[in-house]
């Protein structure tokens, strides 16, 4: 996976931190006398859940920069640079958006991705592998993809998922991080929390997180049967169709996109049984079948 991982990780981290450094403080005020308010408590992690969420949002493209080492195009240097700024352009206008920024990454690995916290401040970035391996019918088709993942606004769209996915890994965990205290402390008249509520939350946030992940990879494969119709679209119903056909020719070899962009790309890596649930691209050939019968 390399492409909605990118966006976990950083909003994994960010929930982290905030939740252990907001434990440490004491800050909130869902704990009293007579235990968990759970109004204020829900009203808490909806801050900081959304927050994180947003953090990651705000921060994808500058980090899917820097994470695969895209060169941003800003005077093409050949025929082939100009080609693709021409091209997204010509795609951009076409779904009615502003022309992204436009980068090319180093890797032997057919792929792209698209990011970005706004549809009119988006990047959309290649592999020189996609560019050395795909006739430009079939690029033009990959680019229409992922600048239908901007037009569609899935981003947005994804961040707000996951912040309702926080909001609840945040507030079950502090449930289940209660639960546990009071039953270590048992008789104990003291009204305060112990370090066992500390641990145990911070430990169900991390298995809540973990699972509750496939809600947001199913959003992500959800959004790639969209982004295929809106490339066939803007490039043609053949050319998406003959792009995702040679993606497949190269499944199964592995990827040099870092780990965390997979959830990005155009193509991911392969999962079977309990684990196709944290897949964020459906199977190539269940997205052509899907596309010839559009």
């Amino acid at each position: 996976m390399k492409r909605i991982l990118l966006f976990l990780a950083t909003n994994f981290a960010v929930i982290l931190l905030a939740s252990l450094t907001l434990n440490i403080l004491g800050v909130g005020n869902y704990l009293t006398a007579s235990g968990l308010d759970l109004g204020n408590l829900l009203a808490f992690c909806l801050v900081f859940g959304f927050t994180g969420s947003f953090i990651s949002l705000l921060l994808s493209k500058y980090i899917a920069k820097i994470s695969t080492g895209t060169n941003i195009i800003t005077s093409p240097r050949n025929e082939q640079e100009h080609w693709l700024m021409v091209t997204a352009s010509k795609l951009a206008s076409k779904a009615g958006i502003a022309t992204p920024e436009v980068g090319i990454f180093e890797s032997n690995d057919s792929n792209a991705f698209a990011t970005g916290w706004n549809k009119n401040a988006a990047l959309v970035a290649v592999s020189r592998g996609l560019l050395n391996k795909f006739s430009k019918a079939e690029a033009e088709a990959v680019l229409g993809h992922e600048i239908g993942h901007i037009a569609n606004g899935d981003m947005v769209t994804l961040s707000l998922i996951q912040g309702v996915v926080n909001t609840f890994v945040m507030f079950f965990a502090r449930i289940i991080g209660y639960a546990v205290d009071s039953f270590l402390r048992k008789d104990e008249e003291s009204s305060s929390t112990g370090m066992a509520f500390y641990i145990t939350t911070f430990i169900a946030e991390i298995i809540l997180g973990f699972l509750a992940s496939a809600i947001v990879m199913w959003f992500s494969r959800y959004r790639e049967f969209r982004a295929d119709i809106a490339g066939a679209n803007l490039a043609g119903k053949t050319n998406m169709i003959n792009a995702l056909k040679r993606l497949q020719s190269e499944y199964d070899a592995p990827s040099e996109m870092p780990e965390t962009m997979v959830a990005f790309g155009i193509r991911s890596s392969n999962k079977d049984g309990f684990m196709s649930l944290f897949r964020s691209h459906p199977p190539i050939e269940d997205r052509i079948s899907a596309l010839e019968d559009v």
